[in-house]
């Protein structure tokens, strides 16, 4: 009974770390275009754009809160029942990474516009299905769908005020 305890113990544990590194691999692609604070700073803004600073703190805390949402899911149930949640996840993860690049690395502002709208509508769908392994992780990536929203249209801003 201790040792069936000490492996989803150390299953539990392994999976924690595995969602971390997702996300700090999905972040670790963004600041491969490492001048992206300079570039914004030089970028024409609307009013309610935030500062660059802000940027960091802010994705740092969402990224941690992913990372507890998608182990909250993964450890909620069978793969067969965490499959769809935890799929659609890993493509938003995949989207969530292409933006930066996309956005700063080849300035195609337009086409990270339509990668943002995409992973949108992906991580609305993540969200209700990880509301249905598990409230709690849904809950987790209500800031990021926020964060999300607002940056969907600081894009439209950005890249409507930048042709």
């Amino acid at each position: 009974m201790v040792d069936a305890a000490n492996q989803r113990g150390a299953k539990n544990f392994v999976a924690l770390g595995l969602s971390l590194l997702a996300v700090m691999l999905t972040a670790g692609v963004g600041g491969l275009a490492a001048n992206s604070a300079q570039q914004y700073g030089r970028l024409r803004q609307p009013s309610w754009a935030p500062p660059s600073w802000l940027f960091g703190p802010v994705w740092t805390t969402l990224y941690a809160l992913m990372a507890v949402a998608a182990w909250l899911v993964w450890r909620s149930g069978p793969l067969s029942a965490t499959r769809s949640g935890l799929a659609t996840y890993a493509a938003q993860l995949a989207l969530n990474a292409a933006w930066t690049p996309l956005f700063f690395g080849l300035r195609w502002r337009g086409i990270a516009l339509v990668d943002i709208a995409i992973l949108w509508v992906v991580l609305g769908a993540t969200v209700v299905l990880f509301f249905r392994r598990s409230p709690v992780a849904g809950w987790l990536l209500v800031p990021y769908l926020l964060w999300t929203t607002f940056a969907l249209c600081l894009n439209l801003a950005v890249w409507q005020l930048n042709k």
